[in-house]
């Protein structure tokens, strides 16, 4: 399934790339998650791998991703340019393959994802569902442009894990004090968008014209002056997480070692 021209290209993340770690630190409840799905992998491979985020302390990993930009800012040893759907490695070279938030960004998602299958026993995949309510407020109430966006890039959940041959799908809910800036982070936190630093971090907000993104910034921030915002989403912020469609989807065998 080619996507539209523009999502996936390496362009993208040397565009938001630089500074990307200061902004994106992995969350310990999501590391946990995904650690525990990769326990007992001795060789693991992550496939746009970015700044490195989520992986094993425990494996071998190798990271992989079309841009030189992230790569460069990659603590390990193990890494090369590549693109998901043609990774140079021969069949079953890794335990377990791991995509965290990337597979929206391939040309070819269900070529990536047969690909993971190809070079691993076993895979772990962090995506979102984009048929899954509620949506961030974000999208319906001041950037419709993102939510649809997001839902032409982002292969739905099924789609996934049946090209997966899932096993397992697992819930990620997200807390109020999520550290990966990424967009749902500020679910309880919205003056965090008026930051033009944070917005930048993200893969949607860069790809919008300037004058929307700041025509629905302005009226945010109009919204938080005047109390409309926390009246509007007086429930959110007595709530300690949320559950706004993350998943993550394990397939293929166990890794060794674990149950």
């Amino acid at each position: 399934m080619e996507r539209a021209a523009g999502h996936g290209t390496p362009a993208t993340y040397d565009l938001i790339g630089s500074g990307y770690r200061r902004i994106r630190r992995p969350d310990p409840r999501l590391h946990a998650l995904i650690g525990a799905a990769l326990s007992g992998a001795r060789t693991v491979v992550n496939v746009g791998a970015g700044a490195g985020s989520y992986e094993p302390e425990h494996a071998e990993v190798t990271a992989v991703d079309p841009s030189r930009v992230m790569l460069d800012q990659h603590p390990g040893a193990r890494k090369l340019v590549a693109r998901a759907e043609a990774l140079p490695f021969r069949d079953g070279a890794f335990d377990a393959a791991m995509a965290v938030l990337t597979v929206h960004h391939w040309r070819d998602p269900h070529r990536g994802l047969r690909e993971l299958r190809r070079v691993a026993r076993s895979q772990a995949v962090f995506t979102w569902d984009p048929a899954h309510l509620p949506r961030l407020w974000l999208l319906d109430e001041y950037l419709p442009e993102i939510r649809d966006l997001e839902h032409a890039r982002f292969t739905p959940l099924p789609e996934v894990a049946e090209a997966l041959g899932a096993h397992t799908v697992l819930p990620f809910r997200i807390p109020h004090d999520f550290t990966d800036g990424f967009q749902i982070a500020y679910w309880r936190r919205p003056e965090r968008f008026l930051d033009p630093v944070l917005r930048a971090a993200s893969s949607t907000f860069p790809q919008l014209p300037p004058a929307v993104v700041e025509s629905a910034i302005s009226r945010l921030r109009a919204d938080l002056a005047s109390g409309t915002w926390r009246r509007r989403h007086a429930d959110l912020l007595t709530r300690e997480d949320m559950d706004y469609g993350y998943r993550l989807i394990l397939a293929g065998e166990r890794p060794p070692g674990q149950a």
